[in-house]
């Protein structure tokens, strides 16, 4: 017997076609210029978008990308970490973290999240750090700042460099400052779907350090010397961030501090159709509402059950849903033998994400909210105040 057919998805995780259709004015000159122009790797739109991106965040260099896995590989190697080292970085991340140290022949070392956060807690890192430890990588886990003073206080008293991973959080800020400035340096990815995101892959990498950047630009170009063509002073990669991308960037990158106005809108209207919900380990958890979130997700905790219910719930409504993450750095095949993260494993049983974006309608935020109360089996709220 087949099973029922679910519903079709009526709100997406990300909206993408209402960017596009709100930006078109401005996509199509921009393609037009980039096309005729005839530079499609590299050349003056890079360089632009690289010198818009630095003033945004406040960087020295900003270096385009294939991607933001690219990022953080390139980053680690230009560091300086190699085979044998270690680097301490976050269980909760998805895996291009750690594959970025593995790749390298270094070996992830697991520092447990902050139960509040989710992010790598700076009260365990001391404790974690030893005569192989090569750098430190923290994630800016959905667009909320890991507690880099903690974080860069034992890291520079110790002699080990940073590298924040800032894949989810363009343009936030601790204390004042974009991350990604803050440690040694800061790795971005452009992703469709992140708050800036390209119309394909993409990524960045910024520093505040002059040979740091000289390094980056050399392994992003097969290793090759800024001085001479074809010759080269080391083994790099193919790692370039096109044309046609970094002016589609351009164009949304005007745009973002509005988008994230929107995108915080979106935030309270979820906030006020939850406060009804029970709080706590047996109920609903929030994500941290502070000011320097950048809401990349709106990621919700509940118990195993309950979030399997709430699941149902979005489903039948045709909410799209998913869950970041699963399954553990500690617990995946190739990190199985790392150590253990219980806040983090615990975390992974309950997390499940729900649409956020700038042109998320107050029905998908409603039918949210209903399947959250039917998981607690509070019924509808209309009908309990009446």
């Amino acid at each position: 017997m087949l099973g029922r057919v679910p519903p079709a998805i009526k709100y997406p995780m990300v909206d993408l076609q209402s960017e596009v259709s709100e930006l078109w004015s401005e996509l199509s000159p921009t393609v037009e210029r980039v096309l005729r122009s005839g530079q499609f790797i590299g050349g003056p739109e890079v360089e632009a978008f690289e010198r818009e991106v630095a003033e945004f965040l406040g960087a020295r260099h900003v270096l385009g990308l294939n991607s933001g896995t690219d990022a953080l590989l390139l980053g680690l190697e230009a560091i300086g970490v190699g085979p044998g080292d270690e680097v301490v970085t976050s269980p909760f991340s998805f895996f291009a973290t750690s594959e970025a140290i593995l790749r390298l022949g270094a070996r992830p070392v697991f520092v447990d999240v902050d139960d509040d956060t989710l992010n790598l807690s700076a009260a365990l890192l001391e404790e974690a750090l030893t005569e192989r430890t090569r750098a430190v990588l923290p994630v800016h886990i959905f667009g909320l700042p890991a507690d880099m003073a903690g974080i860069m206080e034992v890291a520079e008293r110790r002699g080990v460099p940073v590298l924040e991973d800032c894949a989810q959080a363009f343009g936030a800020r601790c204390d004042g400052r974009s991350v990604g400035s803050i440690g040694v340096m800061g790795a971005f990815s452009l992703y469709p779907t992140k708050n800036l995101g390209a119309y394909g892959d993409g990524g960045l990498a910024t520093t505040e350090s002059d040979d740091l950047a000289a390094r980056l630009r050399s392994l992003r170009n097969h290793g090759s010397t800024p001085h001479e063509k074809y010759l080269h002073d080391g083994i790099g990669y193919n790692s370039r961030l096109d044309a046609l991308q970094a002016g589609i960037l351009r164009v949304k990158l005007r745009r973002l501090e509005e988008w994230q106005a929107r995108r915080l809108e979106r935030v309270a209207a979820y906030r006020a159709a939850l406060a009804d919900l029970p709080g706590g380990d047996d109920g609903l958890t929030l994500p941290p509402d502070r000011p320097e979130h950048r809401y990349h997700q709106f990621t919700l905790r509940l118990p195993p059950e309950r979030r399997t219910r709430f699941e149902e719930g979005l489903r039948e409504r045709g909410v799209a849903f998913t869950r970041f993450y699963p399954i553990p750095l500690t617990r995946q095949p190739v990190g199985s033998d790392f150590g253990v993260a219980p806040v983090a494993e615990k975390a992974c049983l309950r997390v499940v994400s729900v649409p956020i974006h700038p042109w998320l309608p107050d029905e998908a935020v409603e039918a949210v909210a209903e399947a959250a109360r039917a998981a607690f089996d509070l019924g509808s709220k209309t009908a309990r105040a009446g």
